[in-house]
């Protein structure tokens, strides 16, 4: 599963740093306990790794102070409008961002603190939509730091009504790429030409992987990214990584459409042959090799995308990242009272063994967390359902509705023609 990443992240083709998958040496956590953010409910903000600013009692929102500390640091003569619209946005956020404010406002037009804003409001998006379906479930919002660079806030609801496990991370990390790491970019291809054996890189994302209770309330994976690197000459290269995947325990065919069509209209948006083109590359990438199957019903998938511009694909995986809410939740709110029987469930068990497999055995997000030292191994082991079963020798009798997902799990349909 794509796994959340941050310093994982060097992923996916080796190039996705883990946008939540890792965490840095030190995942120090400023104060005892998480914050918990209860449907509505307003959850403190921290300021940087050390101080907790003020409370508001209604909605999510930056302190009076700090508001106007951060509108002083834009220059007069500046549009105001921009700032303003910044720092409304970060009322929205489940926290603050991982990047000061202030350093935020003051590059506004960066690629980086657009992608920041973006994955900050994708994940205060996908939470409390999660929050309002489980019944104002409270999520924990658990903030850490990478003592190399940058952190990340992780999201997580678990034992809900709803949801067993969903979690929603964001990474924001940066400093120079190991070894290890240049070896896997310069082995796809990317000629990177370092300094002194250093490559300065930011990497940025939101990763989340949702697992629900009831068996015919499928599974859901998502992950977006943004990659840049400074070579020795100061030439930057950048790219965009991503995808939404679905992985039903039991085959719905109107939930598969519902779920292909909305993200083929994301994507028609900006290129028709975006879909085509990604939703094969999903199908190939999550495939179980060893069991000849792929993982779910897929989505999209694409990584290294650096052209037309990065303006263009900015647009692109906006539009795709906003697509996550209207894709899913109206098909977990159209099962949550389906009933579902315990040989269901058992099944569920089995598929969740699938998912894990997939995560542990090919997943490079994952194997890249995994294998980094210091890596916050909560973040990368997050997405792992609550429970999973491994039977032995168990294969679904024919002519079930068991094995009517298997097959389509080795045959993948196109799902809107």
């Amino acid at each position: 599963m794509s796994q959340l990443v941050a310093l994982s992240a060097l992923s996916r083709c080796g190039s996705r740093l883990a946008l939540s998958n890792a965490g840095g040496a030190a995942a120090r956590r400023p104060f005892s306990g998480a914050r918990r953010f209860t449907g509505g409910f307003y959850k403190p903000f921290l300021l940087g790794s050390a101080a907790l600013v003020g409370v508001t009692v209604a909605g999510f929102g930056l302190n009076r102070s700090r508001a106007v500390l951060a509108a002083k640091s834009v220059p007069a003569e500046r549009d105001q409008r921009e700032p303003n619209e910044i720092l409304q946005k970060c009322k929205h956020f489940m926290s603050d961002p991982v990047t000061d404010i202030n350093k935020l406002l003051e590059n506004k037009d960066d690629m980086r603190t657009k992608m920041e804003l973006l994955v900050m409001d994708v994940q205060a998006d996908v939470c409390k939509a999660l929050a309002e379906v489980d019944g104002g479930q409270s999520i924990k919002v658990d903030r850490w730091h990478r003592k190399e660079g940058g952190g990340g806030i992780s999201c997580v609801l678990q034992d809900g009504k709803v949801f067993e496990k969903a979690g929603v991370n964001v990474s924001v990390v940066f400093g120079n790429l190991s070894e290890e790491a240049t070896k896997q970019m310069r082995s796809r291809g990317k000629s990177l030409k370092s300094k002194d054996g250093k490559l300065p890189f930011c990497a940025m994302g939101v990763s989340s992987v949702i697992h629900p209770k009831n068996p015919h309330i499928p599974t859901i994976h998502f992950n977006y990214r943004y990659f840049e690197i400074e070579e020795a000459d100061g030439h930057k290269s950048w790219w965009f990584g991503g995808g939404t995947d679905l992985t039903p325990t039991y085959l719905n065919k109107d939930d598969a459409i519902h779920f292909h069509k909305t993200l083929k209209e994301a994507c028609d948006k900006h290129d028709q042959s975006y879909y085509p083109a990604f939703k094969k590359w999903c199908d190939d990438y999550f495939t179980i090799k060893h069991r000849g199957e792929r993982r779910g019903v897929g989505g999209i998938f694409f990584d290294d995308l650096d052209s037309p511009s990065a303006e263009g694909l900015f647009g692109f995986v906006h539009s795709c990242a906003k697509a996550v809410v209207p894709c899913y939740i109206p098909i977990v709110k159209k099962h949550l009272h389906d009933p579902y029987t315990p040989e269901e469930k058992a099944w569920q068990q089995l598929r969740r063994g699938r998912y894990v497999e997939f995560n542990l055995v090919y997943d490079r997000g994952t194997k890249f967390g995994l294998a980094t030292p210091g890596s916050r191994i909560e973040s990368i082991l997050m997405s792992l359902p609550l429970t999973a079963r491994w039977e032995y020798m168990h294969d679904p009798v024919k002519g079930t509705k068991e094995a009517e997902i298997i097959e389509v799990l080795k045959n993948p349909k196109d799902w809107v023609h």
